[in-house]
């Protein structure tokens, strides 16, 4: 499937090659999965996505995509201008659908709380989103989520002084987060096996790994420079099997 033309990568923080860097902060790494795999294989890439980015605000970037095609002019989506919305997409959404407000949930750890994107909606959405891309004649291909690392990101959602035990005691045992985040992932595999979608088998690539730990930043979820060369050589492997 991504073998030339152009490729638009629609998603959030991961596919805009976001990392955790030394000193605690979030910056875009010089090249991320999709920079390099498309150098390498020869393709146009415009990168849509957006730190933070869920499936809905996806959905609202895809729809002006399809009525405009046309690049940002602030540059950001990559090299040249796209004479019409027309090759492939990449679509990497549900990080950030599955979380939470923390600190709400710290605050009243004995009432019901809700996810950014309550999966049902999140699968209806991206449902929606393939059948956009779909309406003017670009094929999408679903991305499954990288695994995160729950005890990093435990850490991570409380370091600022968040009541870890009242949290803990709402989610029930610090593994619950990445069973949650793995229902996201399922979702995914779902709505594009449906769709009759390809779908970009990442997460498998990543847990088979002997420590796919190691791929992950210190925050838990976001995949650090190594991931990031793992991911480009999954897609790299998926364009040559097509």
């Amino acid at each position: 499937m991504m073998v030339s033309g152009n490729v638009y990568l629609f998603g959030d923080s991961v596919a805009r090659g976001i990392v955790l860097d030394e000193g605690g902060s979030y910056a875009p790494i010089k090249e991320n999965f999709a920079s390099m795999a498309a150098r390498k294989l020869g393709l146009n890439l415009f990168n849509k996505a957006r730190f933070g980015c869920t499936i809905t605000k996806g959905l609202e970037i895809v729809k002006r995509f399809a009525q405009r095609g046309a690049a940002p002019k602030d540059g950001s989506a990559g090299e040249g201008a796209e004479p019409s919305p027309e090759g492939f997409a990449i679509l990497e959404f549900g990080g950030n659908d599955c979380d939470y407000l923390w600190a709400n949930i710290a605050a009243a750890p004995d009432t019901e709380h809700l996810p950014l994107t309550p999966i049902g909606d999140f699968s209806r959405l991206y449902g929606e989103t393939i059948d956009a891309l779909r309406s003017v004649g670009v094929e999408p291909a679903a991305m499954t989520l990288p695994p995160l690392v729950a005890d990093r990101y435990f850490d991570w959602i409380t370091r600022t002084g968040l009541d870890r035990g009242a949290i803990l005691s709402w989610l029930g045992d610090v593994g619950h987060i990445f069973r949650w985040h793995e229902g996201y992932d399922r979702a995914v595999r779902k709505v594009a096996s449906d769709r009759g979608v390809r779908i970009l088998d990442i997460r498998s690539d990543f847990l088979a790994q002997d420590d796919y730990r190691a791929l992950i930043c210190a925050d838990g979820i976001h995949p650090n420079r190594e991931g990031h060369r793992l991911i480009e050589a999954s897609l790299e492997r998926y364009a040559a099997a097509v």
